[in-house]
């Protein structure tokens, strides 16, 4: 991978309307901290801040942070966005030795098709998005892969299934559920609808039955009345 050099320049003024001029004008106020130094206030430049996050790595590319004509080896940790444009407000950059390992999150990917869960018009739920993983800034995964296609209706894929590259590590809960083979809610409906049908059928069925039954009781004290009428004329 090539390696990603990203120039922040220091000495930008702190506040509001500075920070708001800075970034009207293509820049970005950001912060870097961490490895027990001074937290150091710099301005990075949008494009090619935007260039350094838009590679396979996304945010967790690690970043030759270039300051003062020196490099420091960082990574993205959080990046504020304006609730509505969603423009990049600040960034916080986290200062990285390439020997110890650091906590970041990592995108969960499904590979495969659950074609027995798509045949009976089920879905597969995706519970979990990206795992907290710690590991050495070289052994970052890009991603983490899934396979769901052995699942069936009913089943589950959780944490403990994720297999983790050599020297990737995670404190969550292996029993967290990452996936879930479930009916859709369409097809819910479709069955309520089915049940609810034939319910009022059978529900039909009998009271046509039961009207049945009661004519023919009827007709048999009718034919009773009319013998004893007639025995009583003899």
């Amino acid at each position: 991978m090539d390696e990603i050099v990203l120039t922040a320049a220091t000495g930008r003024t702190i506040g509001t309307r500075p920070s708001r001029r800075l970034r009207t004008g293509g820049g970005i106020p950001a912060v870097v901290y961490g490895l027990d130094q001074d937290p150091v206030t710099v301005t990075v430049e949008w494009p090619d801040l935007r260039r350094a996050i838009t590679t396979d790595a996304g945010l967790n590319a690690v970043i030759q942070l270039e300051i003062d004509g020196k490099r420091q080896l960082s990574i993205v940790k959080d990046i504020q966005r304006h609730p509505v444009r969603r423009d990049v407000l600040h960034v916080d950059f986290i200062r990285i030795d390439p020997d110890r390992a650091v906590v970041v999150d990592v995108p969960i990917v499904f590979v495969g098709e659950a074609e027995e869960v798509i045949n009976n018009d089920g879905m597969v739920d995706q519970n979990m998005f990206a795992l907290t993983i710690r590991s050495t800034p070289a052994n970052i995964p890009t991603e983490i892969e899934i396979d769901i296609s052995a699942l069936t209706i009913g089943d589950s894929l959780r944490v403990a299934d994720l297999v983790l590259p050599q020297g990737v590590t995670t404190e969550v809960d292996p029993d967290d559920a990452v996936a879930v083979a479930m009916i859709t809610r369409s097809t819910l409906d479709a069955i309520a609808a089915e049940e609810e049908a034939a319910a009022a059928a059978l529900a039909a069925e009998l009271a046509e039955e039961g009207e049945e039954g009661v004519e023919g009781e009827e007709g048999a004290e009718a034919s009773g009345d009319d013998g004893e009428a007639d025995a009583s004329d003899e």
